[in-house]
């Protein structure tokens, strides 16, 4: 699903000097897997993020996604990846709060040949009733709490059937009981909808409900764990 080949990211400080934020990672992220990437402030993690989903460049390397090299994709060529294939969760969730919550998780279709206007509410109703919330439909973001505006925007992020869920700090803004809320939402997407997941986050009790714990530490993968087998292990 996901291959990064020798990526290295460097930053352009001033004409003479370039900060290296991955130096050289290689990495395979197979298809349904749920996968956690921490690490300490500033080891890359948000950036290997936004290399993987196609929201930042490499510097060198490649970066291959659902069979496509998406490191040499022009902008015209990854908005067209994007709304087909990757669907992003952010910390806040940018909801229209002009509009319901309906009206929300249905955009993204409309922009999208794929999906007519009946097709993209049936959708809709759908994944609203799948994140919990069928009786919040109508409601506008600014009538719903923290917790349901971040379903709303993961029902958002699933509405073009993306083939990868990209989240950075998806429960940072949260309390903890809307955060385990949204640890269940996730598991059960990868496990019912064999969703293929990826998140970055600084929350070990998220990090611990994936299939797979990627560290980072200064660029470089320092573990590459799966959970479950050192679970079966009874480490």
């Amino acid at each position: 699903m996901i291959k990064l080949v020798s990526v290295k990211k460097q930053l352009n400080l001033s004409k003479d000097i370039r900060q290296t934020i991955i130096p050289n990672l290689t990495l395979d992220i197979q298809k349904g897997e749920f996968v956690a990437i921490t690490g300490p402030s500033g080891s890359g993690k948000s950036t290997l993020l936004y290399i993987m989903g196609g929201l930042d460049k490499p510097t060198s390397g490649e970066v291959w996604l659902d069979g496509e090299n998406i490191a040499k994709k022009n902008e015209d060529e990854m908005t067209r990846i994007r709304n087909e294939k990757i669907g992003f969760i952010y910390q806040f969730h940018f909801l229209l709060p002009e509009f319901t919550a309906l009206d929300n998780v249905m955009m993204p279709m409309l922009i999208n040949p794929k999906f007519n206007r009946k097709t993209a509410k049936a959708r809709a109703e759908m994944l609203l009733e799948t994140v919990g919330l069928s009786n919040k439909m109508n409601n506008k973001p600014s009538q719903l709490s923290g917790g349901q505006q971040q379903r709303v925007a993961i029902a958002r992020s699933l509405s073009t059937e993306p083939v990868v869920l990209f989240g950075d700090e998806p429960t940072g803004n949260l309390d903890s009981k809307s955060a385990h809320n949204v640890y269940r939402l996730f598991n059960t997407l990868n496990k019912e909808f064999e969703q293929t997941i990826v998140i970055v986050t600084h929350d070990e009790e998220f990090a611990r409900t994936a299939h797979r714990k990627i560290h980072l530490v200064d660029g470089k993968i320092d573990s590459d764990v799966r959970l479950n087998e050192v679970q079966k292990a009874g480490v």
